[in-house]
């Protein structure tokens, strides 16, 4: 039973919550980032190096054949297109994480470097702050 307990406690702890909550937010984000580089950006770069779709640039080791039973064998081919595409991928979550990070180190930087002026004392502890003192000063 204390092992059980023990899990519930590490498990509801906020590290492990903003675990998860980071780790699907980044699939999520890796989806769009992966969209914007299929259908944003890759097309105009295709097009750009003479209408090459990169998703489709493969080396072919081994031609397509048909083997003694008569089953098609599909060909061996170097996927060079499909990782030039993951680099961009990286790439941009790269930069995007980058950027992130550079904008969260500077609002951290504007919030040690701003004085905090304490706020106001409220009419109850100016009061607090009266008794006190008259009872100080009582003989």
């Amino acid at each position: 039973m204390g092992f059980i307990k023990e899990f519930k406690e590490f498990a509801m702890r906020g590290n492990v919550m903003d675990l998860a909550v980071g780790v699907i937010i980044g699939a999520a984000f890796g989806k769009i980032v992966t969209s914007l580089v299929n259908d944003i950006i890759m097309p105009p770069l295709g097009l750009a190096v003479g209408g090459v779709d990169f998703k489709d640039l493969k080396l072919v080791l081994k031609d397509a054949a048909v083997d003694a039973a008569g089953k098609p064998v599909d060909p061996v081919t170097l996927n060079y297109g499909a990782f030039l595409q993951n680099i961009f991928d990286f790439l941009i979550i790269a930069m995007a994480i980058f950027v992130m990070i550079k904008l969260m180190n500077r609002m951290m930087r504007k919030k040690a470097e701003s004085p905090s002026v304490p706020p106001a004392p409220t009419k109850e502890e100016v009061l607090l702050t009266e008794i006190r003192d008259a009872l100080r000063a009582r003989p």
